[in-house]
């Protein structure tokens, strides 16, 4: 059975993915079902809504610099963005994107999801 994943990502990473310039969504950790194969993409503060999903390719697990080798022409952020993101960390995750899709119009967590607050990192639906 497919599982969906309501992701919080910054907006202008979020605007990224939809603009097809970011194919990668990096993550300190990941879930650990594998049966994940769509994200429902919450732009965090200030958007604060559900503006779209997408859907799982894969997911990388590798040393840091490895990652950044293997991602880095459509990461959608700067190396030093990502150093500092990873910094300190042996192991990183790349959520890769197959396609996604924009809403029409963003959905309220409360209102669409009854959900009272965003997650943090992730957490499934």
């Amino acid at each position: 059975m497919q599982t969906k994943v309501l992701l919080s990502i910054k907006p202008e990473f979020a605007e990224r993915i939809f603009l097809g310039v970011k194919r990668y969504e990096f993550r300190k950790a990941v879930f650990k079902s594998p049966d994940v194969k769509k994200i429902i993409v919450y732009a965090s503060a200030p958007t604060s809504k559900v503006i779209g999903e997408f859907d799982v390719d894969d997911i990388l697990k590798f040393e840091v610099e490895e990652l950044w080798k293997r991602t880095k022409e459509y990461s959608g952020i700067p190396k030093d963005y990502f150093d500092k993101y990873f910094y300190g960390r042996d192991i990183g995750y790349a959520i890769k994107i197959k396609s996604s899709k924009l809403y029409n119009k963003p959905l309220d967590l409360q209102a669409n999801f009854n959900i009272k607050t965003p997650p943090q990192s992730f957490m499934y639906l």
